[in-house]
């Protein structure tokens, strides 16, 4: 709204939803005394309908008006009007503070009043749910409920705030939450009502439909244990206040929760709005082939597919690249994504699917959802189970976003359809050996298949990986090794890296050595006639020394993805320096590629081609040999890496190492951590073929060996799928100490996933194993895990059973760092029950222990435990000392995720202080660590920021 002095217009601005406030061209404005500040707030909730004289006495004064009440109501008035426009005269009506009907209203409409922009923002949300617009429903109610900036009218008399006009907006401000919590509930998008959730509760801590709907959203936004810890809170409170139990709407979602009946809302779909997403767009594609030649026909007819206008599709497209092994897929796949890349502002997506992988090492599409959620921004602990389960959160993220998708080397359409986006403005390309007929009948893909290269396209190739002139002067040479490679681009590549790294030999030369090494790859490019690849591999192969040679049969038995030059090194038996100059040499030869720094894959033909020369050379002996010490390489490593990323863990004893084997060194736990993360893929796939080829041993030592990694780091379901498939392989050798300890692990994971049954099982098989072999140290273990698991469910009481069953079993052996463990889940149980005193003791008898062994780790969840429990009990600077001293720990250990978690409850203690500016600070670090380790948490903290980052007026 605007009024015009001497044709100046200006702009006034009103809150009520909250503090009363007022602003004139954006400079706030001293609304006056408290009884002032009252009445304008009264003609607030009234506006645009004008207020009787009486009725504004009667807020303001009760049923005991003093005599002057109407003549203060008029002076207010007068104060007021020339307030908002200092130039009117005396007795001047002016602009917005009208007189009508015996009373006064406020002229002002939506843009000018918080109220006014709430109320419109909820009928518009209700139209939307009524027309099926569910996400966009949701979007106006938490838009609405963003205005609120505490109770309605806050700060005036509090026996004036008392009066129905300002109650009922509290209680319109209440209901309108709990319509949001309902729809957000439904829509697996908890996490947009979480912060709105917790403040109205806060406000409302005997309201027991609120409270009901925090606990569910808590549960559904994967924070169980904090939805129990609330619900006990809540439980304790009604016991306290009004002496009652929860009642049925309470009950009802303990019991959903303990049921898992809540599914987990990890991130919702197309209801932030998309300047606030956090997540960085990913961007996967491999780099391009800057030798890329000719093509020219096939980039034609797949860039047709697209909008000549240069935009992204207004739907999802499918383009199916097929054609023979070799035939350059992959790498049209990848060109082509590159060249359209740029109409896709919402990231590339790519993964190699290894549809046609000799050791038969299939990608599954569920293990590629999850490589596609993590690098969209959700962590590994928030992805949920099954595929189908995956795929809905696959599709929900992609909606309404541009992002170009490149699935490489597809073995069948079964494989790829999990993989495709629903209804958005996305390319998909994928590539395969099968022409995925399936896949363009029902999904409607587009087959674009590829021939050999034509003769001039491979002369093309080779003029520029060879330059023109070397090409020019051999026309006869040239047309030969084109016929020989039989049009495709990776026999000619070979072919071109052995003459480019002798640019002395004429190609007359590479041309006649061809010809002696005829051969035929037909077993592996299919039934095309013309594939003369092997005698292209034979004769690279042959150029090369023996020790390489054999370096290159033997990396058939890796298992992949990829070999790192140490991983080499163990296979052959040799030490590193002399496997790093040998993979060197094979990357020039073009055997092998250099993806990443230090790390090496090679094509499948080509894997293909190293196995039957293995078969051919080296005796099944020599194979298995090698096997085995690729094996001891990755256990002895793991191990290695385990000391020190959980130095206090218990571990298994390792057999003797096969000759020739050494593991990599770490200096510290840092280290540690970065190698686990880069082999992570490796040794799930390590973990898959030790099964397979009955290494029993090594699978159930490696499956122990990796509990701690992938608990802390939240690989959950990694962390499940191996240790079912170690305590097979125990069961398999009769190990029943190992038994023991994995059924323990198999407890914890499966607790982790919400399998709360599973986990019982589990635990009491490890309690009862644990028992029969005496061991009283594994007892302890097992015992301290069935707390955890209780503590998970709320089942206080049995937990702390549990706990100081462990307590005393690790006394009893002189374990005192496990112990200091079993005190700090005393005390964390007893936090959870509002034992917040008692938890304190239990928490500084575990400090002690821990700085006295100097468990980083242990010290670092310790003291954020204690300042949680210190800022209950209301010691607020206690709590900060203790938070900062947890951080440093974190800090020093580089456990980024530990640290952000206690920013964000540092945060809430110097909130609870006051002191706004620091909790800014807080927060902001810790988003600076959670939009990419976890935009659910990113997104909870941006939303308490916006409250408090809120400019005046808005």
């Amino acid at each position: 709204m605007t009024a015009s002095g001497q044709g100046v217009p200006v702009k006034v601005h009103f809150t009520v939803l909250g503090p009363v406030r007022a602003w004139r061209d954006g400079i706030e404005l001293d609304p006056g005394p408290a009884q002032q500040r009252a009445m304008l707030g009264l003609l607030l909730t009234q506006a645009g309908r004008s207020v009787p004289l009486g009725e504004i006495v009667n807020v303001l004064w009760g049923d005991k008006p003093p005599a002057s009440a109407v003549n203060v109501v008029h002076r207010y008035v007068g104060m007021l009007r020339r307030l908002l426009e200092p130039t009117l005269a005396a007795r001047e009506e002016g602009r917005w503070l009208i007189r009508r009907s015996g009373g006064y209203r406020l002229d002002v409409g939506p843009d000018e009043v918080d109220l006014l922009s709430f109320r419109r923002m909820t009928e518009e949300a209700r139209r939307s749910r009524m027309s099926g617009d569910l996400g966009t429903a949701l979007k106006r109610l938490t838009e609405a409920l963003a205005l609120w900036q505490g109770p309605a009218a806050a700060g005036i008399p509090a026996d004036v705030r008392a009066h129905p006009a300002f109650t009922a907006l509290d209680r319109e401000q209440l209901a309108t939450v709990q319509e949001a919590a309902d729809l957000a509930l439904s829509q697996g998008a908890a996490h947009h009502v979480l912060a709105q959730l917790w403040e109205t509760a806060a406000r409302h801590p005997l309201d027991e439909p609120v409270q009901a709907r925090l606990v569910l959203a808590l549960a559904a936004a994967g924070r169980q244990a904090e939805a129990l810890e609330t619900w006990h809170a809540v439980r304790s409170h009604l016991a306290d206040e009004l002496g009652i139990s929860p009642g049925a709407e309470l009950r009802a979602a303990q019991k959903q929760i303990l049921n898992r009946q809540v599914a987990p809302a990890l991130i919702s779909t197309g209801t932030a709005p998309a300047s606030e997403t956090p997540t960085k767009a990913p961007m996967q594609l491999p780099p391009d082939l800057v030798a890329f030649a000719g093509r020219r026909a096939d980039l034609a007819r797949a860039l047709a597919l697209l909008p000549e206008d240069g935009r992204s599709p207004k739907t999802v497209i499918i383009g199916v690249i097929s054609g023979m092994g070799g035939i350059g897929k992959s790498t049209l796949a990848v060109h082509l994504a590159h060249q359209v890349a740029r109409r896709f502002p919402d990231g590339q997506l790519y993964v190699n699917l290894r549809g046609f992988d000799p050791n038969g090492s299939v990608l599954d599409p569920e293990e590629a959802l999850r490589g596609f959620l993590a690098a969209l921004g959700v962590p590994p602990h928030r992805i949920p189970s099954g595929l189908d389960a995956q795929g809905a959160l696959y599709r929900s993220l992609l909606a309404d976003r541009q992002v170009l998708i490149v699935l490489d080397n597809a073995r069948d359409a079964e494989q790829i359809r999990p993989l495709l986006p629903g209804n958005s403005d996305c390319l998909v390309v994928t590539t395969s050996r099968d022409r995925l007929i399936g896949l363009v009948a029902a999904e409607g893909a587009h087959p674009l298949t590829m021939d050999p290269l034509s003769a001039d396209e491979a002369r093309e190739m080779l003029v520029r990986r060879l330059g023109v002139d070397r090409v020019v002067s051999s026309p006869d040479a040239v047309d030969e090794i084109i016929a020989r490679c039989a049009g495709l681009p990776l026999a000619l590549t070979v072919v071109a890296a052995r003459a480019a790294a002798h640019p002395h030999l004429p190609l007359t030369a590479t041309a006649g050595e061809l010809r002696v090494a005829d051969g035929s790859l037909g077993a592996f490019v299919g039934s095309d006639p013309g594939g003369d690849v092997r005698s292209v591999f034979s004769w690279s192969y042959g150029r090369l020394g023996p020790d390489a040679a054999r370096l290159f049969r033997l990396i058939s038995v890796h298992p992949g993805p990829d070999i790192t030059v140490p991983a080499a090194a163990g296979i052959a038996g040799m030490p590193v320096g002399k496997a790093g100059r040998l993979l060197t040499g094979l990357t020039m030869a073009h055997l092998l590629t250099e993806h990443a720094p230090g790390r090496y894959t090679c094509h499948d033909l080509l894997r293909a081609y190293a196995n039957e020369l293995a078969h051919a050379h080296d005796s099944e002996a020599e194979r298995r040999a090698a096997t085995h010490r690729v094996y001891d390489h990755y256990l002895r490593t793991a191990h290695a890496a385990g000391r020190l990323y959980s130095p206090y863990w218990r571990t298994t004893t390792l057999p003797a190492t096969a000759p020739g084997v050494a593991a990599e060194t770490f200096e510290d736990d840092r280290q540690a951590l970065a190698w686990f993360n880069r082999e992570h893929l490796v040794l799930m796939s390590v973990i898959d073929q030790t099964v397979r080829e009955g290494f029993d041993t090594h699978a159930w030592q490696l499956a122990w060996t990796l509990e701690r990694f992938f608990d802390r780091q939240g690989h959950w379901r990694d962390f499940l799928t191996a240790q079912r498939a170690g305590l097979s392989a125990a069961i398999r050798t009769g190990h029943r100490d190992a038994q023991a300890h994995l059924h323990r692990g198999l407890a914890r994971a499966s607790a982790r996933l919400g399998r709360y049954d599973d986990a019982n099982v589990h635990v009491q098989q490890a309690l009862h194993l644990f028992d029969e072999l005496d061991d009283r140290s594994g007892l302890a273990h097992a015992h301290r895990c069935h707390g955890w698991i209780l503590d998970q469910q709320g089942r206080y009481e049995e937990a702390l059973d549990a706990a100081g069953r462990a307590l005393d079993l690790y006394q009893s052996v002189g374990d005192h760092v496990a112990g200091g463990s079993a005190l700090h889940a005393l005390g964390w149980t007893h936090a959870l029950l509002g034992n917040h005193r008692q938890a304190t003791t239990y928490f500084e008898q575990a400090l002690a222990t821990t700085d006295k062994h100097h468990n980083r780790y242990g010290a670092g969840g310790t003291l954020d435990s204690l300042g949680y429990a210190h800022h209950h009990l209301g010691d607020h600077s206690q709590a900060i000392a203790c938070y900062e001293e947890a951080l440093q720990l974190y800090r020093d250990i580089g456990d980024r995720y530990q640290e952000a978690g206690t920013l964000r409850r540092l945060g809430e203690t110097y909130l609870a202080t006051g002191d706004r500016g620091t909790t800014r600070t807080v927060w902001h670090q810790a988003l600076a660590i959670l939009d990419a380790a976890d935009p659910l948490a990113a997104e909870e903290v941006r939303a308490k920021l916006r409250r408090i980052d809120r400019p005046a007026g808005r």
